[in-house]
């Protein structure tokens, strides 16, 4: 029986090459994403199942999912849904800072809660995040909304592995790389197929052990 994969955001980018690579490797594919229609029509191509007019920053619409999973097995989780924005000190927009916490922290949180009893042992959940959350990695400031964003979601990836560790579920936080995106004006460094590869490696050889560790897609470990 073919293992089952769960994609957020899986209509463009990162997450439609990621729904093409777990299907040319015989996965059974879900895609979820927030449009409909025309919007999806590659993500059909791709995916074996596509869910789509869900808004991963709603609750209603994260507990409609829910329902529609109802009883299914996911043997690995990928929220990828993911908002850049850009603010500059003496310009901060609150309402865009907010937006990016609900879209790359909140969502991902709130999907992976509805989703736990579609999650057993053995199972993996990949958050795509930034090295652009990290810390210690931040020497040119600004992006305010997007890298306290993914700094919350470093963390709460961080508790989640440690929390699902008993469970057999192991946690990872994936930098995808400078991917060449609607997100950055297509001016990235490499594809979506090869972030897609090297997230699908850095999957792979996630175990109970490496839980809750921080990668770039390349196989660096990333600071925090």
């Amino acid at each position: 029986m073919a293992s089952t994969v769960l994609i957020t955001g899986a209509n463009r980018g990162v997450g439609l090459a990621l729904a093409r690579h777990y299907r040319d490797t015989g996965w059974t594919v879900i895609g979820v994403c927030r449009g409909s229609g025309t919007d999806t029509d590659e993500l059909r191509e791709a995916a074996g199942r596509v869910i789509e007019g869900v808004d991963v920053t709603r609750d209603e619409d994260v507990a409609r999912l829910a329902v529609e999973l109802e009883g299914e097995s996911l043997q690995l989780l990928i929220n990828n849904a993911g908002l850049l924005r850009d603010e500059r000190l003496g310009e901060l927009d609150f309402d865009s800072i907010r937006e990016q916490m609900e879209v790359n922290a909140y969502a991902p949180l709130r999907v992976t809660e509805a989703l736990l009893a579609n999650l057993g042992e053995g199972s993996k959940i990949a958050n795509i995040t930034s090295r652009m959350g990290s810390i210690a990695d931040n020497d040119s400031g600004g992006r305010y909304g997007y890298r306290a964003s993914k700094a919350a979601l470093n963390a709460f990836g961080r508790s989640l592995a440690m929390d699902l560790a008993p469970r057999g579920i192991a946690v990872a936080q994936l930098h995808p790389g400078y991917v060449q995106t609607r997100m950055v004006n297509f001016g990235g460094l490499i594809t979506p197929e090869e972030a897609a590869a090297g997230i699908a490696a850095r999957i792979e050889a996630l175990t109970l052990d490496t839980t809750g560790t921080f990668w770039h897609s390349n196989g660096e470990a990333l600071p925090w």
